[in-house]
């Protein structure tokens, strides 16, 4: 019914930038917000970023500064601007999404499939 797909990922040198993009398609009636996550070899999911339908942002503090999350509501589509990306930012990105759907008065939680981001030394 829903469906979250991420890219944008990829190689990047360390100081480089990349922008991951999230687009939340199907039978959504309205979100509550979105998120980014990310999940490296050995660790476990952490939040990195999120947006509400309102416009509140959270960022987890490591990236504080250089990440910046924004969405465009018409096009249920969630970034990630991804600055001075360090080796340790290398993970796979997650999508998140609270989100009602159509067809049911309650709140589910989906995820994307990922995607890997590689930062070099």
């Amino acid at each position: 019914q829903v469906q979250l797909v991420e890219s944008g990922g990829g190689l990047v040198q360390a100081g480089g930038s990349l922008t991951l993009s999230c687009v939340a398609s199907g039978r959504i009636s309205s979100i509550n917000f979105m998120a980014w996550y990310r999940q490296a070899p050995g660790e476990q999911r952490e939040l990195i970023a999120r947006i509400t339908s309102g416009g509140s942002i959270n960022y987890a503090e490591q990236v504080k500064g250089r990440f910046t999350i924004f969405r465009d509501n018409a096009k249920n589509t969630v970034y990630l601007q991804m600055n001075s990306l360090k080796p340790e930012d290398t993970a796979v990105y997650y999508c998140n999404s609270q989100l009602r759907t159509t067809t049911s008065t309650y709140v589910g939680s989906y995820w994307g499939q990922g995607t890997q981001v590689t930062v070099s030394s």
